[in-house]
């Protein structure tokens, strides 16, 4: 278990382990609502930096700020091709490269900053295992990344963590809906004092939506318009340096859409989709395969059958070559709710389509 080892050596032998045990995912899933998140080690960085060897690595900004870059290259192959595409490169460098880097010299400042650097790898680790439908270990690199982003003293990578943890919750079914609710609360209240708008606009939507889940409509309407307010506010300011700078007001709008649907708004959902894609667009193949899959869905709860074959037929020319469960899901989600017409051509023909993608390894 990750709490019997130091946070750094924990992840690592994670890493190496390429092994998750489902009984501690089930484990936690079933214990105190957010007593499986642990409380991070505060001294962690200083006691390594005391007790580093002289043999070891002497490891600066230099090395942080090539990991931030690597973490970008994955980060952006993942958005575009989805998690199942480099997984196995992003755990490699994580055991291999930064493993001894952790394992290094470094003063107190630089241990902070490649604690902060590991925790946004271990995310991203998560949310790619995540998206191959690896719950178990996804969860694993989600409290890691927690984890280490306490120990670096970074609250809005620590949110990140935590809305990482949210968003699977959401995605585990009704009975672990509470607990999204309460991990998306403490991920808005862990980075109340973060001062990017586009930070708060990225937790409070991801509260708006676990709270609709959750049935509190109230909450997932405040939450929403407090998010609203926050993305409007960077509509023309160029995209900085944050791990949340990604959040646009194109993905907000795919959010907003998703969150409106969970509250049975349909045609509100289906325009703040449709405005995702025409009017701010979504530059990741993943992305515009993900929206397309969820927008032909709300066509056909609105009666337009044409129009959820055209957008379905649009989500199958995105969704070629991306490896995502969540893809996957949409494609399985399409398939069942065309063979309710087994007698249209046309819906039959995009059956078959997606049979075929879904045929892929």
């Amino acid at each position: 278990m990750a709490d019997q080892l130091d946070t750094v050596a924990s992840i690592l032998a994670l890493g190496r382990s390429g092994k998750v045990d489902r009984r501690d995912f089930l484990t936690a899933s079933g214990s105190g609502v957010l007593s499986f998140l642990g409380v991070p080690d505060t001294e962690a960085v200083t006691r390594r930096v005391q007790t580093a060897g002289t043999g070891a690595v002497r490891v600066g900004r230099g090395e942080v700020e090539a990991m931030g870059q690597m973490i970008k290259v994955l980060g952006d192959s993942s958005a575009e091709y989805g998690g199942g595409h480099v997984r196995h490169l992003a755990i490699g460098y994580l055991t291999d490269n930064v493993g001894p880097w952790l394992d290094g010299r470094y003063t107190e400042a630089v241990g902070r900053e490649l604690y902060a650097a590991t925790s946004r790898l271990a995310h991203l680790i998560g949310w790619m295992s995540q998206d191959q439908d690896d719950e178990a270990t996804a969860q694993q690199y989600y409290v890691h990344a927690y984890r280490l982003a306490g120990e670096a003293d970074d609250p809005e990578v620590a949110a990140t963590a935590l809305r990482g943890l949210a968003v699977q919750a959401m995605g585990l079914g009704p009975r672990h809906y509470a607990r999204a609710l309460a991990l998306a609360e403490k991920c808005v209240e862990t980075a109340r004092e973060v001062s990017d708008p586009r930070v708060s606009a990225y937790y409070r939507s991801t509260l708006a939506e676990a709270a609709a889940l959750d049935g509190d409509h109230q909450l997932a309407t405040r939450s929403l318009v407090a998010s609203r307010t926050d993305i409007e506010r960077t509509a023309d300011a160029p995209t900085g340096t944050s791990w949340a700078s990604h959040f646009t007001i194109g993905r907000w709008s795919h959010s907003s859409g998703m969150t409106l649907a969970r509250m049975g708004d349909l045609g509100a959902a289906q325009r703040q989709l449709q405005q995702a894609l025409a009017v701010h667009g979504l530059d990741r193949r993943r992305s515009r395969a993900n929206v397309l899959g969820h927008l032909g869905t709300l066509h056909l709860r609105q009666g337009d059958f044409d129009g959820a074959l055209t957008v379905w037929s649009q989500f199958l020319d995105a969704a070629e070559g991306v490896q995502s469960a969540r893809i996957r899901d949409s494609a399985h989600d399409l398939r069942l709710r065309l063979a309710r017409y087994p007698d249209d051509h046309d819906a039959r023909a995009l059956s078959e389509r997606a049979e075929r993608l879904l045929s892929l390894p």
